[in-house]
C-alpha cells in the first residue's frame, strides 16, 4: 500500500496484511491506540494491546505514549503495528513513535471500524472487523 503524502518511513498496511504479519510473526506488537472504552466496548483485534493515544475525558494526547509503547516493546527496533478506529489516529501515533526513534512502525489502513458510510455507520466500508479478521468484544 502507498503511504499518504507527508508520511515518513511508516508503512501502511491493509487490515488483512496486518493480520498476516501478526500471525506469522508473534514478536510483532499490534497496538490499538484507541481509548480504553473503545477497545473494550466496541471491540478489538485478537492479540492487540491497548495503549491510548488520546486519553479520556478530555481526549488529550497521551504525553507518555512513546514511553508506554517502549515499556511493552522492550526495544525501539521491535516491529510495531498500530490500529485505531479508522486509520487516522494511528498515523499520528506512529509519527510520534518515529520521532522517538522507533524504526519499524506500521499503520493499519481503515483501522478497526473503517470510515462512516452514508447512514453514519461504521464497519460497512472497511476496517479489521468488516474484513472478517479475528476480534472480540467485552
Amino acid at each position: 500500500m502507498h503511504a499518504p503524502s507527508g508520511a515518513t518511513t511508516m508503512k501502511h498496511l491493509h487490515p488483512k496484511q496486518a493480520h498476516e504479519i501478526v500471525t506469522a510473526s508473534p514478536n510483532t506488537l499490534l497496538i490499538d491506540c484507541r481509548t480504553e472504552f473503545e477497545f473494550f466496548y466496541v471491540g478489538h483485534a485478537v492479540g492487540s494491546i491497548n495503549i491510548e493515544w488520546h486519553t479520556v475525558p478530555d481526549f488529550e494526547i497521551n504525553p507518555r505514549f512513546a514511553e508506554q509503547v517502549l515499556r511493552m516493546a522492550g526495544r525501539k527496533e521491535r516491529q510495531i503495528i498500530l490500529i485505531c478506529r479508522s486509520g487516522k489516529r494511528s498515523v499520528d501515533a506512529g509519527l510520534e513513535l518515529e520521532k522517538h526513534g522507533f524504526t519499524d512502525v506500521s499503520n493499519v489502513l481503515e483501522g478497526f471500524e473503517g470510515e462512516l458510510d452514508a447512514e453514519h455507520h461504521r464497519s460497512t466500508l472497511g476496517g479489521w472487523r468488516k474484513h472478517g479478521l479475528p476480534w472480540r468484544q467485552v
